[in-house]
């Protein structure tokens, strides 16, 4: 392996390093975006539960936040009821819905540089690729004073044969990275789809505790 890379040249470091990256990437989104870092299990039940009659303490709304990222945003709507007085509905709802930004935010993260690194490794390779029989052929030409066409055939067959490790380095870059992004992406947008779904439920238990409702509000329950 380390003969391939010295024979390749200089060009196949950026995706050597492009490889690690994406390695690095994929194995912290396995961990990141495990189900129960994400969402849980049956937490919206036990919220629900908890606050049936009124919104919690601090250290509780604490605990819920540090649950999980469906956690932090059950716990925006507990802490906006807490820290305002006067909070409506609407306010409450806004909370959990900068919540839910926050926590799609961080479950997408790094994903967007793994697209990167699946878009660009093929074209690094054929960069180097390109570099590589340009060298090739530029020492293949003959010299002043010497016969045209005096090249070894076998010797620049060779060559092409070592300019072309980029190419397939690139895509083998490429292709499992660009597996694993679009394998994350379908697993955060089924988390958010998730999330949103959750915070709504959680949200409609919420609206009667809100100090701030609308009198309509009280008459309706």
């Amino acid at each position: 392996m380390l003969s391939i890379i010295q024979a390749a040249g200089w060009p196949i470091w950026p995706l050597i390093l492009c490889s690690i990256l994406a390695l690095a990437f994929i194995i912290e989104r396995f961990i990141k975006l495990k189900t129960s870092r994400v969402l849980g299990s049956n937490l919206v039940d036990e919220a629900i539960g908890v606050s049936r009659d009124s919104v919690p303490a601090p250290d509780t709304v604490n605990q819920l936040e540090q649950h999980s990222a469906l956690g932090q945003v059950l716990a925006a709507g507990w802490r906006a009821i807490n820290n305002n007085p006067r909070c409506t509905p609407t306010e409450m709802r806004a909370a959990m819905e900068a919540a839910g930004r926050s926590a799609t935010h961080r479950l997408e993260r790094y994903l967007p540089a793994l697209a990167t690194i699946a878009s660009a490794a093929p074209l690094l390779g054929l960069l180097g690729t390109v570099i590589g029989m340009i060298e090739i052929f530029g020492s293949q030409a003959p010299a002043a004073g010497s016969a045209v066409g005096g090249g070894n055939p076998a010797q620049l067959a060779h060559g092409i044969s070592i300019a072309l490790y980029n190419t397939a380095f690139g895509l083998i870059v490429a292709i499992p990275a660009l597996i694993f992004w679009r394998y994350f992406r379908a697993r955060v947008d089924g988390y958010i789809l998730e999330l949103e779904l959750a915070a709504e439920r959680f949200a409609r238990h919420l609206e009667p505790l809100c100090p701030g409702r609308a009198p309509a509000d009280g008459a309706r329950k």
